[in-house]
Protein backbone atom coordinates (compact mmCIF):
# COMPACT_ATOMS: atom_id res chain seq x y z
CA UNK A 1 0.00 0.00 0.00
CA UNK A 2 2.83 2.40 0.73
CA UNK A 3 4.52 1.60 -2.27
CA UNK A 4 1.32 2.15 -4.62
CA UNK A 5 0.93 6.05 -2.81
CA UNK A 6 4.52 6.76 -3.48
CA UNK A 7 3.96 5.60 -7.22
CA UNK A 8 1.11 7.81 -7.07
CA UNK A 9 3.03 10.75 -5.53
CA UNK A 10 6.12 10.30 -7.90
CA UNK A 11 3.49 9.95 -11.03
CA UNK A 12 1.56 13.49 -9.70
CA UNK A 13 4.72 15.47 -9.32
CA UNK A 14 6.29 14.27 -13.02
CA UNK A 15 2.87 15.43 -14.39
CA UNK A 16 2.94 18.72 -12.43
CA UNK A 17 6.24 19.26 -14.38
CA UNK A 18 5.41 17.70 -17.69
CA UNK A 19 2.43 21.08 -17.68
CA UNK A 20 5.43 23.41 -17.87
CA UNK A 21 5.85 23.37 -21.82
CA UNK A 22 8.80 24.56 -23.91
CA UNK A 23 9.20 26.54 -27.18
CA UNK A 24 12.19 26.56 -28.49
CA UNK A 25 14.19 25.90 -25.30
CA UNK A 26 11.78 28.66 -23.22
CA UNK A 27 9.79 27.86 -20.58
CA UNK A 28 6.13 28.53 -21.41
CA UNK A 29 5.03 29.60 -17.84
CA UNK A 30 1.07 30.72 -16.84
CA UNK A 31 -0.28 31.37 -13.29
CA UNK A 32 -0.74 27.86 -12.09
CA UNK A 33 3.11 26.64 -13.27
CA UNK A 34 5.23 30.35 -12.23
CA UNK A 35 6.19 29.38 -8.34
CA UNK A 36 7.02 25.37 -9.53
CA UNK A 37 9.06 26.73 -12.12
CA UNK A 38 10.60 28.80 -9.53
CA UNK A 39 11.07 26.15 -7.17
CA UNK A 40 12.38 23.59 -10.00
CA UNK A 41 15.17 25.98 -11.29
CA UNK A 42 17.74 27.69 -9.75
CA UNK A 43 17.97 30.27 -11.70
CA UNK A 44 15.43 31.84 -13.69
CA UNK A 45 15.15 34.79 -16.01
CA UNK A 46 11.20 35.51 -17.03
CA UNK A 47 10.33 37.69 -19.79
CA UNK A 48 6.80 39.53 -19.49
CA UNK A 49 5.95 39.94 -23.04
CA UNK A 50 2.95 41.03 -25.10
CA UNK A 51 2.18 38.80 -28.27
CA UNK A 52 1.32 42.54 -29.93
CA UNK A 53 4.83 44.26 -29.08
CA UNK A 54 7.11 44.96 -31.58
CA UNK A 55 10.15 44.89 -29.46
CA UNK A 56 8.87 41.44 -27.42
CA UNK A 57 8.97 40.06 -31.54
CA UNK A 58 12.07 41.80 -31.99
CA UNK A 59 13.83 39.68 -29.18
CA UNK A 60 12.40 36.47 -29.67
CA UNK A 61 14.72 35.36 -32.01
CA UNK A 62 17.78 36.13 -29.57
CA UNK A 63 16.08 35.20 -26.50
CA UNK A 64 15.57 31.46 -27.56
CA UNK A 65 19.14 31.49 -28.99
CA UNK A 66 20.04 32.61 -25.54
CA UNK A 67 17.86 29.72 -23.89
CA UNK A 68 19.13 27.31 -26.34
CA UNK A 69 22.84 28.38 -25.39
CA UNK A 70 22.19 27.62 -21.86
CA UNK A 71 20.62 24.05 -22.22
CA UNK A 72 23.09 23.18 -24.70
CA UNK A 73 25.61 24.08 -21.77
CA UNK A 74 23.81 21.82 -19.26
CA UNK A 75 23.50 25.41 -17.10
CA UNK A 76 21.40 25.22 -13.99
CA UNK A 77 20.13 28.98 -15.77
CA UNK A 78 16.91 27.88 -17.24
CA UNK A 79 15.00 30.65 -19.24
CA UNK A 80 10.67 31.37 -19.64
CA UNK A 81 8.21 34.08 -20.60
CA UNK A 82 4.87 35.03 -19.44
CA UNK A 83 2.34 36.25 -21.77
CA UNK A 84 1.29 39.31 -19.22
CA UNK A 85 -1.50 40.26 -21.58
CA UNK A 86 -3.24 36.66 -20.43
CA UNK A 87 -1.25 36.14 -17.16
CA UNK A 88 -2.09 39.65 -15.47
CA UNK A 89 -2.02 38.11 -12.28
CA UNK A 90 1.58 37.37 -12.61
CA UNK A 91 2.33 41.00 -14.38
CA UNK A 92 0.77 42.95 -11.56
CA UNK A 93 2.45 40.96 -9.06
CA UNK A 94 5.74 41.95 -10.34
CA UNK A 95 5.26 45.73 -11.23
CA UNK A 96 5.48 44.69 -14.49
CA UNK A 97 4.79 48.31 -16.61
CA UNK A 98 5.80 47.50 -20.10
CA UNK A 99 7.18 45.38 -22.25
CA UNK A 100 8.82 43.64 -22.21
CA UNK A 101 10.03 43.29 -18.71
CA UNK A 102 12.45 40.83 -18.01
CA UNK A 103 12.82 39.81 -14.15
CA UNK A 104 16.07 37.80 -12.90
CA UNK A 105 14.86 35.04 -9.80
CA UNK A 106 17.53 33.42 -7.81
CA UNK A 107 16.70 30.57 -5.31
CA UNK A 108 13.22 30.62 -5.82
CA UNK A 109 13.20 34.11 -4.05
CA UNK A 110 10.10 36.03 -5.81
CA UNK A 111 10.20 38.90 -3.46
CA UNK A 112 13.06 41.01 -4.82
CA UNK A 113 13.99 39.53 -8.53
CA UNK A 114 16.83 41.27 -10.39
CA UNK A 115 15.98 43.77 -13.30
CA UNK A 116 17.46 42.37 -16.58
CA UNK A 117 20.00 45.34 -17.70
CA UNK A 118 21.90 44.08 -20.67
CA UNK A 119 21.96 44.17 -24.35
CA UNK A 120 19.24 42.69 -26.51
CA UNK A 121 21.45 39.90 -28.03
CA UNK A 122 22.23 36.37 -27.73
CA UNK A 123 25.55 36.49 -26.06
CA UNK A 124 24.50 40.10 -24.04
CA UNK A 125 22.17 37.72 -21.96
CA UNK A 126 24.23 34.87 -21.52
CA UNK A 127 26.96 36.94 -20.23
CA UNK A 128 24.47 38.71 -17.78
CA UNK A 129 23.10 35.59 -16.66
CA UNK A 130 26.06 34.07 -15.65
CA UNK A 131 27.64 37.30 -14.57
CA UNK A 132 24.36 37.35 -11.95
CA UNK A 133 24.68 33.46 -10.87
CA UNK A 134 28.14 32.99 -10.87
CA UNK A 135 31.63 34.49 -8.98
CA UNK A 136 32.32 38.21 -10.10
CA UNK A 137 35.29 36.98 -11.96
CA UNK A 138 36.23 33.65 -13.06
CA UNK A 139 39.17 32.21 -11.43
CA UNK A 140 41.80 31.16 -14.78
CA UNK A 141 44.67 28.99 -13.83
CA UNK A 142 46.87 29.62 -17.08
CA UNK A 143 47.46 31.15 -20.67
CA UNK A 144 44.86 28.86 -22.06
CA UNK A 145 41.97 29.52 -19.60
CA UNK A 146 42.40 33.25 -20.07
CA UNK A 147 42.66 32.48 -24.00
CA UNK A 148 39.11 30.89 -24.05
CA UNK A 149 37.66 33.59 -22.09
CA UNK A 150 38.88 36.34 -24.55
CA UNK A 151 38.27 34.19 -27.91
CA UNK A 152 34.20 33.64 -26.55
CA UNK A 153 33.74 37.16 -25.56
CA UNK A 154 33.09 39.92 -27.56
CA UNK A 155 34.49 42.35 -24.58
CA UNK A 156 36.02 40.66 -21.55
CA UNK A 157 37.85 42.30 -18.77
CA UNK A 158 41.01 39.93 -17.16
CA UNK A 159 43.04 40.76 -13.80
CA UNK A 160 46.45 39.66 -14.19
CA UNK A 161 47.89 39.84 -10.57
CA UNK A 162 50.53 37.71 -9.42
CA UNK A 163 49.59 39.33 -5.90
CA UNK A 164 45.60 38.58 -5.60
CA UNK A 165 45.99 40.71 -2.41
CA UNK A 166 47.17 44.05 -4.04
CA UNK A 167 45.44 47.25 -3.68
CA UNK A 168 44.70 46.99 -7.70
CA UNK A 169 43.35 43.45 -7.51
CA UNK A 170 40.96 43.99 -5.11
CA UNK A 171 39.67 47.30 -6.68
CA UNK A 172 39.45 45.27 -9.52
CA UNK A 173 36.74 43.02 -7.71
CA UNK A 174 34.90 45.64 -6.66
CA UNK A 175 34.46 46.81 -10.44
CA UNK A 176 33.55 42.86 -11.09
CA UNK A 177 30.93 43.33 -8.56
CA UNK A 178 29.48 45.98 -9.91
CA UNK A 179 29.84 45.43 -13.87
CA UNK A 180 26.59 43.37 -15.30
CA UNK A 181 27.31 42.96 -18.91
CA UNK A 182 31.00 42.06 -19.38
CA UNK A 183 32.44 38.43 -18.39
CA UNK A 184 35.67 39.52 -15.66
CA UNK A 185 38.24 37.02 -15.63
CA UNK A 186 41.33 36.79 -12.72
CA UNK A 187 44.95 35.03 -13.16
CA UNK A 188 48.29 35.46 -11.51
CA UNK A 189 49.91 32.54 -14.27
CA UNK A 190 52.99 33.57 -15.05
CA UNK A 191 52.47 32.17 -18.44
CA UNK A 192 49.48 34.48 -19.02
CA UNK A 193 51.70 37.41 -18.45
CA UNK A 194 54.01 36.73 -20.72
CA UNK A 195 51.72 35.72 -23.16
CA UNK A 196 50.17 39.12 -23.01
CA UNK A 197 53.58 40.56 -22.70
CA UNK A 198 53.12 42.28 -19.12
CA UNK A 199 55.52 43.04 -17.02
CA UNK A 200 53.72 44.38 -13.81
CA UNK A 201 50.16 43.39 -12.56
CA UNK A 202 47.56 44.67 -14.47
CA UNK A 203 43.76 45.31 -15.81
CA UNK A 204 43.07 44.82 -19.64
CA UNK A 205 39.90 45.29 -21.44
CA UNK A 206 40.34 42.58 -24.65
CA UNK A 207 37.67 43.17 -27.25
CA UNK A 208 36.76 42.36 -31.05
CA UNK A 209 37.00 45.51 -32.71
CA UNK A 210 38.80 48.66 -32.67
CA UNK A 211 42.26 48.18 -30.77
CA UNK A 212 41.56 44.52 -29.71
CA UNK A 213 42.71 45.67 -26.14
CA UNK A 214 43.63 48.28 -23.68
CA UNK A 215 45.32 48.33 -20.62
CA UNK A 216 44.39 50.47 -18.00
CA UNK A 217 46.93 53.46 -16.58
CA UNK A 218 44.96 55.24 -14.32
CA UNK A 219 44.55 56.10 -10.53
CA UNK A 220 43.99 53.07 -8.66
CA UNK A 221 40.33 53.95 -8.11
CA UNK A 222 36.80 52.04 -8.00
CA UNK A 223 35.62 55.05 -9.79
CA UNK A 224 38.57 55.20 -12.11
CA UNK A 225 38.26 51.76 -13.25
CA UNK A 226 35.03 51.94 -14.19
CA UNK A 227 35.15 54.64 -16.44
CA UNK A 228 38.09 52.93 -18.43
CA UNK A 229 35.81 50.13 -19.15
CA UNK A 230 33.14 52.84 -20.28
CA UNK A 231 35.56 54.31 -22.14
CA UNK A 232 36.52 51.23 -24.09
CA UNK A 233 33.33 48.27 -24.24
CA UNK A 234 31.64 49.95 -26.75
CA UNK A 235 32.87 50.69 -30.58
CA UNK A 236 34.12 54.00 -31.53
CA UNK A 237 30.70 54.29 -33.47
CA UNK A 238 28.03 51.84 -32.93
CA UNK A 239 25.31 51.35 -35.06
CA UNK A 240 21.54 52.00 -34.00
CA UNK A 241 19.79 48.65 -34.09
CA UNK A 242 16.97 47.48 -32.14
CA UNK A 243 19.56 45.33 -30.58
CA UNK A 244 22.00 47.80 -29.35
CA UNK A 245 19.39 50.78 -28.31
CA UNK A 246 19.65 49.32 -24.63
CA UNK A 247 23.47 50.22 -24.83
CA UNK A 248 23.19 53.27 -26.25
CA UNK A 249 20.42 54.37 -23.80
CA UNK A 250 21.25 52.51 -21.04
CA UNK A 251 24.95 53.47 -20.84
CA UNK A 252 27.02 56.04 -18.86
CA UNK A 253 28.15 58.71 -21.75
CA UNK A 254 24.25 60.55 -22.16
CA UNK A 255 25.72 63.23 -24.85
CA UNK A 256 25.66 61.37 -28.55
CA UNK A 257 26.33 62.64 -31.82
CA UNK A 258 24.18 61.15 -34.31
CA UNK A 259 25.39 60.40 -37.97
CA UNK A 260 22.07 59.77 -40.61
CA UNK A 261 23.92 58.32 -43.68
CA UNK A 262 22.68 55.80 -46.26
CA UNK A 263 24.26 52.61 -46.55
CA UNK A 264 22.93 52.56 -49.81
CA UNK A 265 25.80 56.05 -50.52
CA UNK A 266 28.81 55.25 -53.01
CA UNK A 267 30.76 57.10 -50.52
CA UNK A 268 29.42 55.12 -47.38
CA UNK A 269 32.75 53.38 -46.22
CA UNK A 270 34.93 57.31 -46.93
CA UNK A 271 31.91 58.89 -44.51
CA UNK A 272 31.54 56.39 -42.13
CA UNK A 273 35.57 56.47 -41.88
CA UNK A 274 35.71 59.87 -41.70
CA UNK A 275 33.29 60.33 -38.67
CA UNK A 276 35.12 57.08 -36.67
CA UNK A 277 38.25 59.06 -36.93
CA UNK A 278 36.40 61.97 -35.31
CA UNK A 279 35.61 59.39 -32.63
CA UNK A 280 39.20 58.78 -31.27
CA UNK A 281 39.24 61.81 -29.38
CA UNK A 282 36.19 61.77 -27.29
CA UNK A 283 36.25 58.05 -26.44
CA UNK A 284 33.98 58.07 -22.63
CA UNK A 285 32.43 61.87 -23.17
CA UNK A 286 30.80 61.61 -26.61
CA UNK A 287 29.15 58.40 -27.63
CA UNK A 288 29.05 58.68 -31.87
CA UNK A 289 26.20 56.39 -33.33
CA UNK A 290 25.63 55.64 -36.92
CA UNK A 291 22.27 55.48 -38.04
CA UNK A 292 21.11 54.30 -41.49
CA UNK A 293 19.02 56.69 -42.93
CA UNK A 294 17.86 53.88 -45.95
CA UNK A 295 16.39 52.27 -43.24
CA UNK A 296 12.20 52.08 -42.88
CA UNK A 297 12.88 51.89 -39.04
CA UNK A 298 14.92 54.50 -38.26
CA UNK A 299 12.40 57.11 -40.16
CA UNK A 300 10.74 58.30 -36.95
CA UNK A 301 14.22 59.40 -35.70
CA UNK A 302 14.90 61.08 -38.51
CA UNK A 303 11.71 63.04 -38.02
CA UNK A 304 12.20 63.50 -34.34
CA UNK A 305 15.26 65.47 -35.46
CA UNK A 306 13.05 67.24 -38.21
CA UNK A 307 15.38 65.32 -41.12
CA UNK A 308 14.02 63.77 -44.24
CA UNK A 309 15.92 61.49 -46.05
CA UNK A 310 17.00 63.18 -48.53
CA UNK A 311 18.60 66.38 -46.54
CA UNK A 312 21.05 62.89 -45.36
CA UNK A 313 24.03 62.57 -44.78
CA UNK A 314 24.06 64.63 -41.39
CA UNK A 315 24.85 64.98 -38.08
CA UNK A 316 23.09 66.15 -34.89
CA UNK A 317 23.99 66.00 -31.09
CA UNK A 318 22.12 65.74 -28.59
CA UNK A 319 22.26 65.63 -24.64
CA UNK A 320 19.81 63.15 -22.77
CA UNK A 321 20.34 65.32 -19.39
CA UNK A 322 17.38 66.35 -17.52
CA UNK A 323 16.88 68.71 -20.25
CA UNK A 324 16.89 67.25 -23.74
CA UNK A 325 18.92 69.68 -25.66
CA UNK A 326 19.58 69.24 -29.67
CA UNK A 327 22.31 70.82 -31.84
CA UNK A 328 23.12 71.25 -35.32
CA UNK A 329 26.47 71.87 -36.94
CA UNK A 330 26.31 75.08 -39.18
CA UNK A 331 28.76 73.57 -42.33
CA UNK A 332 27.42 70.66 -43.95
CA UNK A 333 31.06 69.61 -44.95
CA UNK A 334 31.34 66.72 -42.83
CA UNK A 335 34.80 66.18 -42.75
CA UNK A 336 36.65 64.28 -39.86
CA UNK A 337 38.37 67.64 -38.78
CA UNK A 338 34.70 69.48 -39.22
CA UNK A 339 33.23 66.99 -36.91
CA UNK A 340 35.75 67.15 -34.37
CA UNK A 341 35.72 71.53 -33.92
CA UNK A 342 31.72 70.91 -33.75
CA UNK A 343 32.25 68.37 -30.86
CA UNK A 344 35.02 70.64 -29.20
CA UNK A 345 32.83 73.73 -29.27
CA UNK A 346 29.90 71.76 -27.77
CA UNK A 347 32.19 70.50 -24.36
CA UNK A 348 33.56 73.97 -24.31
CA UNK A 349 29.88 75.26 -24.15
CA UNK A 350 30.25 77.60 -27.25
CA UNK A 351 27.56 75.87 -28.91
CA UNK A 352 23.49 77.24 -28.95
CA UNK A 353 21.09 74.44 -29.15
CA UNK A 354 19.41 73.70 -32.61
CA UNK A 355 15.60 75.02 -32.34
CA UNK A 356 13.26 72.97 -34.89
CA UNK A 357 10.19 74.80 -36.22
CA UNK A 358 7.82 74.14 -38.21
CA UNK A 359 6.91 77.03 -41.24
CA UNK A 360 4.29 79.87 -40.08
CA UNK A 361 0.63 78.55 -40.62
CA UNK A 362 -1.27 81.32 -42.99
CA UNK A 363 -3.84 81.27 -40.51
CA UNK A 364 -2.21 81.67 -37.71
CA UNK A 365 -4.13 84.47 -36.07
CA UNK A 366 -7.43 84.12 -37.54
CA UNK A 367 -8.73 83.20 -34.35
CA UNK A 368 -8.53 84.72 -30.58
CA UNK A 369 -6.11 81.72 -29.59
CA UNK A 370 -3.59 82.88 -31.50
CA UNK A 371 -0.65 78.78 -33.17
CA UNK A 372 2.74 79.75 -32.73
CA UNK A 373 5.77 78.23 -34.29
CA UNK A 374 9.65 78.42 -33.59
CA UNK A 375 10.28 80.76 -36.36
CA UNK A 376 8.35 83.85 -35.01
CA UNK A 377 7.39 83.30 -31.16
CA UNK A 378 10.25 85.63 -30.10
CA UNK A 379 8.54 88.09 -32.12
CA UNK A 380 5.46 88.13 -31.12
CA UNK A 381 5.28 86.65 -27.41
CA UNK A 382 8.22 89.52 -26.72
CA UNK A 383 6.01 92.16 -28.21
CA UNK A 384 6.27 95.30 -25.91
CA UNK A 385 2.91 96.68 -26.80
CA UNK A 386 1.08 93.16 -25.55
CA UNK A 387 0.28 91.03 -22.63
CA UNK A 388 0.73 87.42 -23.76
CA UNK A 389 -0.67 84.19 -22.52
CA UNK A 390 1.02 81.11 -23.78
CA UNK A 391 0.53 77.35 -22.65
CA UNK A 392 2.44 74.76 -24.17
CA UNK A 393 1.53 71.31 -24.13
CA UNK A 394 1.60 67.83 -25.99
CA UNK A 395 -2.33 67.61 -27.19
CA UNK A 396 -4.57 70.66 -27.15
CA UNK A 397 -7.21 69.96 -29.72
CA UNK A 398 -9.48 70.20 -26.37
CA UNK A 399 -7.96 72.99 -25.18
CA UNK A 400 -7.77 74.88 -27.88
CA UNK A 401 -11.76 74.44 -27.98
CA UNK A 402 -12.34 75.73 -24.50
CA UNK A 403 -9.70 78.42 -24.85
CA UNK A 404 -11.91 79.84 -28.14
CA UNK A 405 -15.25 79.52 -26.11
CA UNK A 406 -14.37 81.03 -23.08
CA UNK A 407 -11.83 83.89 -23.86
CA UNK A 408 -13.28 84.64 -27.49
CA UNK A 409 -15.67 87.13 -25.63
CA UNK A 410 -13.48 88.23 -23.21
CA UNK A 411 -10.02 88.39 -25.05
CA UNK A 412 -9.03 91.98 -25.98
CA UNK A 413 -7.16 92.29 -29.59
CA UNK A 414 -4.38 93.33 -27.25
CA UNK A 415 -3.69 90.25 -25.78
CA UNK A 416 -3.03 87.07 -27.37
CA UNK A 417 -3.63 83.90 -26.54
CA UNK A 418 -0.94 80.98 -28.26
CA UNK A 419 -0.41 77.52 -28.28
CA UNK A 420 1.67 74.75 -30.05
CA UNK A 421 2.27 71.36 -29.34
CA UNK A 422 6.13 71.15 -27.74
CA UNK A 423 6.74 68.05 -29.46
CA UNK A 424 7.90 69.29 -32.55
CA UNK A 425 9.59 72.51 -31.78
CA UNK A 426 12.12 73.63 -28.54
CA UNK A 427 11.95 76.98 -27.00
CA UNK A 428 15.21 77.43 -25.73
CA UNK A 429 14.15 80.73 -24.12
CA UNK A 430 11.08 79.40 -22.00
CA UNK A 431 12.61 75.83 -20.93
CA UNK A 432 9.66 74.50 -21.70
CA UNK A 433 9.14 70.12 -21.29
CA UNK A 434 6.77 68.23 -22.79
CA UNK A 435 3.59 68.20 -20.82
CA UNK A 436 1.03 71.07 -20.10
CA UNK A 437 2.74 74.18 -18.97
CA UNK A 438 1.06 77.54 -18.76
CA UNK A 439 3.19 80.82 -18.74
CA UNK A 440 2.42 84.32 -18.72
CA UNK A 441 5.26 86.67 -20.39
Amino acid sequence: MALALLVLTCSVLLAVRADIPEENNVLVLKKDTFHQALKDHKFLLVEFYAPWCGHCKALAPEYEKAAGILKGEGSDIRMAKVDATEESDLAQEFGVRGYPTIKFFKNGDKSSPKEYSAGREAADIVEWLKKRSGPAASALTDEAAVTALVDASEVAVVGFFKDPESELAKVFMQVAEAVDDIPFGITSSDSAHSKYELTKDSIVLFKKFDEGRNTFEGEITKEEVQNFIKANQLPLVIEFTEQTAPKIFGGDIKTHILFFLPKSASDYQDKLDDFKKAAASFKGKILYIFIDSDNADNQRILEFFGLKKEECPAVRLITLEEEMTKYKPETKDLSAANIKAFCDSFLEGKLKPHLMSQDIPDDWDKTPVKVLVGKHFEEVVFAEDKNVFVEFCECLSLLLIICFLIFGQYISPETLISSRCSMVWSLQATGTHLGSTWREV
